[in-house]
């Protein structure tokens, strides 16, 4: 029994359901938030779904700003952008609405805004959120827009370093939002690219989480139950992107795998994370694609553990069963089996698959994958997945 110690961290306040945007205005009141700045990205902000809410806040006179110069990877020109905005209009709290890019952003400015050291000094490393100054941290909300990344109730944001094109992962207690409206009906609009995208990265973040070695059964609970929800309800959600139902249970599984993942992540994100950082792709897909590569790596430490998890999803055969329908799953939902489905014209050479191999091994999450991730077999996965070799 006495290797059964973890500390355990859960999240934060959720009003989840259709229709709950509606809610904005008394949820900014419960949070303090009287001049919030609106941080989304720019292909949304131009959509119904932001005018719509915007106009929430019109008719309660809320006064507010808006800000929307977020890549699909946030970098730090990103950042120090908003940070501007936000201390020229005075604001004192963020609405982060949208995806994982605009949760995240929205989250680092609210953070970042009120510090004095670079925002790299409080990367996921030991104890350097200590570092920051946590009474000027401003408050945050955060609205998710799609079913993946989970930011909404996480406690870290990631941003890219456009000096090194690495990515790296911000930590703070308070970066994890006050309030979070969890409403299905925005994700309504979203195209089936990035609900497969985000589907398959809220897939990730559980599988990885559950798989991560260390105890916490909490976390692995609400990993296999997130697990079961994405098998059912993703293919539903791209088939039919108007199907409340599976919108709603995606949006829970986002949630569920951002909150397992405390637990740990792996070699499917190690990997990802600098596919993402070098070549901007989408990284909730760049996870699908590399997905069978590690599970098939990590098989040794994992067999027995699939096999509960696939009894428990329906799914017959064990560990290979598993593996099938994750195969079975990304065809479905038109994931690239390979990389250079994902990236057209990919040329990689030896060098430049050095580096990611480099990348994916000091990356925070490689340290949670069953199986050690030596730069030898970072090198063989990536070859893998640019052969499509499982």
């Amino acid at each position: 029994m006495s290797k059964l110690i973890s500390k355990w961290n859960y999240p934060t306040t959720v009003r989840f359901g259709a229709g709950r945007i509606k809610e904005l205005p008394d949820v900014l009141n419960a949070t303090g938030i009287k001049r919030p700045l609106f941080v989304t990205d720019p292909g949304l902000a131009k959509l119904p779904v932001v005018a719509s809410t915007l106009k929430i806040l019109d008719d309660a006179k809320i006064p507010y700003g808006v800000f929307s110069e977020v890549r699909p990877n946030p970098v730090e020109s990103n950042l120090t952008a908003g940070i501007a905005v936000f201390k020229k209009g005075k604001h004192d709290g963020v609405i982060a609405f949208g995806g994982g890019s605009a949760l995240d952003l929205g989250k680092l400015i609210a953070f970042q805004a009120g510090q004095t050291r670079p925002v790299w000094d409080f990367e996921d490393v030991g104890d350097w959120w200590t570092r920051a100054n946590s009474d000027v941290i401003a408050p945050i909300i955060a609205v998710p827009t799609t079913a993946g990344t989970g930011s909404e109730v996480g406690r870290a944001g990631v941003i890219t370093n456009e000096e090194t094109h690495t990515k790296k992962v911000i930590f703070h207690p308070k970066l994890l939002p006050a309030i979070v409206i969890a409403d299905p009906e925005l994700s309504v609009g979203m195209p089936p690219f990035i609900t497969a995208g985000t589907g398959m990265d809220a897939l990730a973040h559980c599988l990885e989480a559950y798989c991560a070695p260390g105890y916490h059964p909490m976390a692995d609970g609400i990993a296999v139950e997130g697990i079961r929800l994405v098998f059912e309800n993703l293919p539903k959600a791209f088939a039919n992107g108007k199907d409340l139902v599976a919108r709603a249970h995606m949006m829970s599984a986002a949630a569920m795998g951002a909150t397992a993942f405390q637990k740990g992540l792996g070699a499917i994100h190690s990997l990802s994370h600098p596919i993402g950082a070098l070549y901007d792709t989408h990284h909730g897909m760049t996870n699908a694609v590399f997905m069978p590569y590690v599970l098939a790596f990590n098989r040794e430490a994992i067999e027995d553990r699939i096999a509960r998890l696939a009894a428990y999803c329906g799914i017959k055969g064990g560990f290979d069963g598993f593996a099938k329908a994750i195969i079975k799953l990304r065809k479905e939902l038109k994931v690239p089996h390979a990389l250079p489905g994902l990236i057209k014209g990919l040329d990689m050479d030896k060098k430049r698959k050095t580096l990611i191999a480099d990348m994916a091994v000091v990356d925070p999450t490689a340290g949670g994958n069953p199986v050690k991730l030596t730069k030898k077999a970072a090198l063989t996965l990536l070859e893998n997945a640019i052969a499509g070799s499982v």
